[in-house]
């Protein structure tokens, strides 16, 4: 009874008409950005960060959560039709659903990644109302000491996750980490890091890291080598499945809806992951494996399900906890911040119609995807012809325009170009800059909780060792960096990730 009157809260939130139209907006930017491909969800969600300081905290989230999770949807166009996927989750889908367009089924695979991600979604946005309360009851219990393991797991298993290197993956979370403690001590007032810059001593801007590391240094590295890109079908007909493919695609679908769900909570590119998990289960299981790659309409049935629930089910960690699983969801808490909300289980509790109407958003969201990606399909083939050199500066501009609108500072300005160039030399070192961000954000709440624990148990550090929760978050996070650097498991991310690049 509790979660039905949650939701009719959510809902009353949700259903406003200005929550609808930036609902509205949010997925058609992610659409957009996931149909072209370039600057992606997490750069998207950057640049436009700034923009949401002048509006209710509720429909700042409800927008910057509709552009990750849409752009999930867009993906698969640029997949399907050109084979270059717009977001890195949608490289599975490009095998087969390529395949399929090249047969003249390019009809039929939108429909069924449209069906599996509307599908999916729905269910995990379902799972996600319904594990939260129980998650944020236990979160409550956490002492400093707990979240400090607890941030230390989600660090940990961010670089376990992400792919290429691992030693490159750990020097970005340091990094991170080094850039979260740039300002003046927590407790002392101390400047660190400053160097002399009066501007440095509240920290570097989140927003100009964000902006520069994924925005401008994205921009940069397409303009570097921006790919061409061949319409295979300007006319997409047929868009309805056949008796033979409905009962292909049914079970897929539930299969990837359950692994995404699961996979999605991890930290590091859990949406990724699934993605390439689903497409490896449903090769093994399927009585048709050798259409796999050959244009398995299976081979886009699970992928797009698997990253759309991934996507809803990693709200979880940062909603319950205020641990961000993936960089989106770094820039999310970046949001709350800016809005003078902190993301933590508290948010339940001092902020249930912001907490309740966000969730109740994703429904609406993925109900407003399919009416774009469908019956719309032509106006994103159509917009797949734009030279990306004719976006570029509009989108400079508007990243520049929106972080100088908060704090009216001009060295925000400098900052993102400084870190665009930081994010650029990263990319062509094959440095993963995810973990940066996460790094970042994450930096100064694993330094006060650290201070703080050791404060109360008066400098002993087997304080982390003595709580059994905490303990135990460590436990499973040695684990998994010992994992992660047997030669085996390092073969298997390979494998794992090898379609993506």
């Amino acid at each position: 009874m509790d979660l039905i009157n949650n939701l009719g809260l959510g809902f009353d939130v949700a259903l406003t008409l200005t929550n609808i139209l930036y609902c509205f907006v949010g997925v058609l930017l992610g659409t957009l950005v996931g149909v072209l491909p370039g600057i992606g969800p997490t750069g998207t969600v950057a640049i436009l960060l700034p923009i949401t300081f002048t509006f209710e905290p509720v429909t700042a989230l409800i927008m910057l959560a509709g552009i990750y999770y849409g752009a999930q949807y867009g993906g698969s166009t640029s997949a399907i039709l050109i084979n270059l996927p717009g977001e890195s989750s949608s490289a599975v889908t490009a095998i087969d659903g390529h395949q399929m367009a090249r047969q003249g089924r390019a009809g039929p695979a939108l429909a069924t990644a449209a069906i599996g991600s509307f599908f999916a979604g729905s269910v995990a946005t379902l799972l996600l109302a319904i594990a939260a309360p129980p998650l944020t009851r236990l979160a409550l219990q956490f002492g400093s000491a707990e979240y400090f393991s607890l941030i230390v797991l989600g660090l940990v298993a961010s670089v376990a996750l992400a792919h290429g290197s691992i030693i490159k993956a750990l020097a970005m979370i340091v990094l991170g980490l080094l850039f979260g403690m740039v300002g003046q001590d927590l407790y002392s007032g101390q400047p660190r890091f400053t160097f002399g810059y009066f501007e440095l001593y509240s920290g570097i801007n989140f927003v100009s890291v964000a902006v520069g590391v994924f925005g401008i240094a994205e921009i940069l590295r397409n303009l570097e080598d921006e790919k061409t890109r061949t319409l295979l079908v300007k006319n997409v007909e047929n868009l309805w499945l056949t008796k033979e493919d409905w009962r292909r695609i049914i079970m897929p679908i539930l299969r990837a809806t359950g692994l995404g769900s699961i996979l999605g909570i991890l930290p590091g590119g859990g949406h990724v992951l699934a993605s390439f998990a689903s497409y490896s289960l449903e090769k093994k299981l399927s009585k048709n494996e050798k259409e796999f790659g050959r244009g398995a309409i299976e081979g886009v049935a699970g992928p797009e399900s698997a990253n759309n629930a991934a996507a809803q089910t990693s709200f979880i960690p940062l909603m319950t906890l205020g641990i961000p699983a993936h960089p989106v969801m770094a820039l999310i808490i970046g949001a709350f911040i800016i809005h003078g909300i902190t993301p933590g289980p508290n948010v339940i509790n001092d902020e249930p119609a912001l907490f309740w109407g966000v969730i109740a958003s994703m429904w609406i969201g993925n109900l407003l995807l399919v009416l774009l990606n469908l019956p719309l399909i032509g106006i994103w083939v159509k917009m797949l012809t734009i030279p990306y050199r004719m976006l570029f500066p509009a989108i400079i501009a508007f990243a520049c325009i929106g972080t100088f609108s908060i704090g009216l500072n001009a060295f925000d300005i400098y900052a993102i170009a400084v870190m665009g160039i930081v994010g650029y030399v990263l990319v062509k070192l094959d440095c993963e800059p995810a973990p940066l961000l996460l790094g970042f954000v994450l930096g100064p709440l694993l330094e006060e909780h650290l201070r703080r624990a050791m404060i109360i148990s008066r400098g002993d550090p087997m304080t982390f060792l003595e709580r059994p929760i905490s303990a135990g978050l460590l436990a499973v996070a040695a684990i998994a960096i010992i994992l992660s650097l047997l030669p085996s498991i390092r073969r298997k991310r390979e494998e794992v990730f090898v379609e993506e690049d």
